[in-house]
């Protein structure tokens, strides 16, 4: 959303795009998963009288708009992009095949998923991590609004602590809302690290790369 209240501001997709392509230039095999809470967030839609499902439904959807606006930019940058989409929508994007992804990411493109996981009531956080293991990835990295992982509200308490390193226990028996549980269990289980860093600072995502910067790690 950027600044906006809702939707998409192109100047901030662009923005990412471009700090995208220079990881991707650096060497990285980058796969991605978009959420679309800037468009339609389903858990807030089932809470005003929709059905859970058609809530979550809807929320899918608007993911594969921010999938494609995001692989628009990636390609005016100059990196070769592919969306695949857990909702077929063959005139839009490719369906989800777990080989067909590994096929482009072996071509050194960029694999946008959209769709989540395809299924209701599982979030986009679940079926990053889902992706990133069906895919081989070394580590998660969660793009969020705030510097890590802290013990409270930072914008609501300046004193908030961050975290620079958690277990998944401590997530759990803390209450730590960053991702839901199905997520952290799904990452336990395997041993999928997860970065928790700011998409704010323009760079950010190169920092936390190598090493530097303010972001928190949950493993």
């Amino acid at each position: 959303m950027g600044n906006s209240d809702f939707g998409l501001d192109i100047e901030m997709v662009d923005r990412i795009a471009r700090e995208v392509r220079r990881v991707y230039e650096s060497g990285y095999e980058v796969c991605i998963v978009i959420g679309g809470g800037n468009i339609f967030r389903g858990i807030s839609g089932a809470a005003h009288g929709m059905h859970r499902t058609t809530a979550d439904n809807i929320g899918m959807l608007a993911t594969i708009m921010n999938s494609i606006a995001f692989q628009n930019s990636l390609e005016k940058n100059g990196v070769p992009t592919r969306v695949l989409s857990a909702v077929p929508m063959p005139s839009i994007c490719e369906p989800y095949i777990r080989r067909k992804a590994l096929r482009h990411i072996g071509k050194k493109r960029i694999v946008i998923f959209a769709a989540g996981s395809g299924n209701p009531y599982f979030t986009t956080d679940t079926a990053a991590i889902l992706r990133a293991l069906e895919t081989g990835c070394d580590v998660l990295m969660k793009a969020t609004k705030v510097a890590g992982v802290y013990d409270s509200d930072p914008k609501q308490n300046k004193n908030a602590i961050l975290f620079k390193k958690l277990s998944y226990r401590d997530v759990f028996e803390k209450n730590i809302k960053v991702m839901d549980q199905t997520a952290i269990t799904l990452a336990q289980e395997n041993n999928m690290p997860i970065y928790v860093f700011s998409l704010q600072e323009e760079g950010n995502l190169e920092k936390v790369l190598s090493g530097d910067g303010f972001y928190s790690i949950i493993s």
